[in-house]
């Protein structure tokens, strides 16, 4: 289901639910200069579907580079592992924050293969981080 199939009520709870931050690099779409997109978490291509619990709310540059993956390889053990899974992974769990809150760290194989997959802390992302952090508005407080 591409998202103009998307009924506006569904846009909205999809939106909602996600606390108006792209579900992987935690992004708030108020101060995004892009669009964010709503995305399949387990791509069509892959067998997913389009059922609520399979759609995301994604920043542009994280749907970009997740395009239709759902793996990735760990940077650290070079093992294929699943990709962060907004319905099923807890995000605290796979990630944290640098001490001043502009990276995304990886604490399990799982979140470091999505922060290098989804190319996490890019450069413009990072920045916007560093600028909210610094007048108290990151990160958000939907990261548990």
């Amino acid at each position: 289901m591409s998202e103009s199939r998307l009924t506006q009520q569904q846009r909205q709870f999809i939106k909602q639910r996600a606390n108006g931050c792209c579900e992987y690099c935690l992004s708030q779409a108020k101060f995004s200069p892009d669009p964010f997109s709503i995305e399949h978490i387990i791509p069509r291509s892959k067998g997913g579907t389009s059922d609520l619990d399979n759609l995301a709310i994604a920043a542009q540059g994280c749907n970009n580079f997740k395009y239709s993956h759902s793996e990735a390889i760990d940077p650290v053990t070079g093992s294929s592992v699943p990709l962060y899974h907004p319905r099923q992974d807890n995000w605290s769990e796979h990630f944290t924050w640098s001490s001043d809150s502009t990276q995304m760290l990886g604490l399990t194989p799982t979140g470091r293969a999505t922060i290098d997959r989804l190319q996490l802390n890019r450069e413009g992302v990072v920045n916007l981080r560093g600028v909210l952090h610094s007048i108290d508005l990151h990160p958000p407080h939907n990261d548990s």
